[in-house]
């Protein structure tokens, strides 16, 4: 490995690959660190020399071997804006996600909490997870530390003991808060706990610290995360709208809070929310892919990047350590129903369409326009889904141009299906004069009942992916749990246009489209 060469700002260009240790700490006078002023003065802008200097035991691995993740140097540069006053409501609001077991609650609970808390760049720190259980473990650890630290406790005695009152007793020091003899609090609830109007005296938090906020899938549902989405927005963010706010997570489920943060940071799609709320996102991916085109692992001390590409294809590994899940707790699809073209290459195309499932209003609360491209092959008798989106885009011009840029960018589709369940002349007001046919289908059969035609067409070989779908996919296999299924009823229509149900009904026009 090359030895770091550092540059202006902190930490600045260093990653897992080229940060060196021992380079770091030899800019550091050892005589400096022998004393506690020395050591105050050194930590007091640098999160990672405290965590070296006080709390290296934390850092080290089953070898006794301390290593740093590109995640670990980019929490370090984050927290370090903390020593900067915040001048305006909601500017500092980030989510950090993160492969699973990277030590996202050991750095943003225990580490930079108390750099942070020890230098008096952080007050108050209130922090969230899942269950009261969970946030309360968090702050026994914070109290763990503090007092059988003896280095901590030598150079920041205050911050190690609790405030007393007049009489003696503690002014809090409980498994839910924890008041230092120098000022600073650090309470830990649950998310779903009463938190408005949490301060001590006159102070509220000016850090609120959100980990781990979701509970697993099997726990857990669309409607629960709207649910804990509104709670976060409604009740904790409100707590102080000027305190600095962490998320960080792992992604438990598809549509959950976190795995919309890491569609923000992908830049794939930025739910209302994310943008009204101020957030900035980060995202942590385990394989990190070098200026070159080859590959490395975002930690390559603990997870080697053979190990990493030895699992990369398990359902595993796109839940928790890529935040790419694949919903379990659907009741229809599993990843292993998708299927994709193999050496002989992509089926050759017969009839190819566009399937429509449109949202008459671009409202907060609406449902996703969703827009399938499906082809059809007479010689392997089986469907292609090409390409599926969700979009949110009101009917009109709008709506109207993005079908025309699609149109330009499959020049084989030949015919839009368009489902017509609500809105039929509003929609027909937008799609009059296309350049290819329009037909309208009006599904009265049960939404569910279709969906299981169609994962019979999956299961059976009949339909393909032209490659990895990856939003298709994990609304399939979330379904019907999901928040939205537009995607699933857009491929949906068109698998039963090629491929029509055995028994006739009334529901839609039965007629294939071959």
């Amino acid at each position: 490995m090359t030895p770091a060469t550092f540059t202006r700002g902190y930490l600045a260009g260093l990653d897992a690959e080229t940060f060196d240790l021992d380079t770091y700490l030899a800019q550091f006078d050892a005589r400096i660190l022998a004393d506690p002023e020395g050591r105050r003065t050194l930590t007091r802008l640098d999160p990672l020399l405290f965590a070296l200097v006080y709390v290296r035991h934390h850092l080290r691995d089953s070898e006794g071997q301390i290593t740093f993740g590109d995640a670990h140097l980019d929490w370090c540069r984050a927290a370090r804006r903390w020593v900067r006053p915040v001048t305006g409501p909601s500017e500092e609001r980030d989510a950090y996600i993160a492969p699973r077991n990277m030590g996202k609650s050991t750095w943003w609970f225990l580490i930079l909490p108390l750099w942070a808390a020890a230098h008096g760049h952080i007050k108050f720190a209130a922090a969230f997870a899942s269950s009261a259980g969970q946030a309360e473990t968090h702050l026994a650890s914070f109290k763990r530390e503090i007092d059988t630290n003896e280095l901590l406790r030598q150079d920041f005695a205050d911050l190690c003991s609790p405030a007393r009152r007049p009489s003696g007793t503690n002014v809090a020091d409980t498994q839910s808060m924890f008041v230092s003899k120098a000022g600073f609090v650090f309470a830990g609830r649950g998310i779903d706990s009463s938190n408005l109007g949490m301060k001590v005296g006159e102070q509220r938090p000016d850090l609120l610290l959100c980990d781990d906020i979701e509970p697993d899938e099997s726990m857990y549902s669309g409607a629960q995360a709207a649910k804990r989405r509104t709670t976060l927005i409604d009740a904790i963010l409100p707590l102080n709208v000027y305190a600095r706010v962490v998320i960080s997570g792992t992604v438990t489920m598809p549509g959950s809070i976190v795995h919309q943060l890491v569609k923000h940071a992908r830049g794939v799609e930025t739910a209302d929310w994310v943008t009204e709320e101020k957030f900035r996102a980060h995202y942590t991916p385990p394989i990190v892919q070098r200026d070159d085109g080859t590959r490395r692992s975002v930690w390559p001390a603990k997870w080697p990047l053979a190990y990493l590409e030895s699992i990369e294809h398990t359902r595993s590994f796109a839940k928790n350590m890529s935040n790419d899940p694949m919903g379990a707790d659907g009741d229809l699809w599993t990843p292993d129903d998708f299927r994709y073209p193999g050496e002989e290459g992509p089926d050759p195309v017969t009839h190819m369409m566009l399937s429509i499932d449109p949202a008459v209003t671009a409202k907060k609360g609406s449902d996703y326009t969703g827009l399938a491209v499906v082809s059809w092959s007479a010689q392997t008798r089986r469907c292609t889904v090409h390409a599926a989106l969700a979009i949110k885009i009101p009917p009109g011009v709008h709506m109207r141009d993005r079908v025309l840029a699609l149109l330009d960018e499959w020049p084989q589709v030949g015919l839009i299906l368009l489902e017509i369940n609500q809105g039929q002349d509003v929609w027909k007001s937008v799609f009059h004069h296309m350049p290819v046919k329009v037909k309208t289908v009006h599904q009265a059969e049960p939404k569910f009942v279709r969906a299981e035609g169609v994962l019979n067409h999956y299961q059976r070989g009949r339909v393909l992916h032209a490659r990895r779908l990856v939003d298709l996919e994990q609304q399939m296999c979330a379904f019907p749990k999901a928040p939205h299924d537009d995607m699933v009823d857009a491929v949906g229509s068109a698998v039963r246009r090629f491929i029509p149900p055995a028994k006739k009904t009334a529901s839609a026009t039965q007629s294939t489209y071959v």
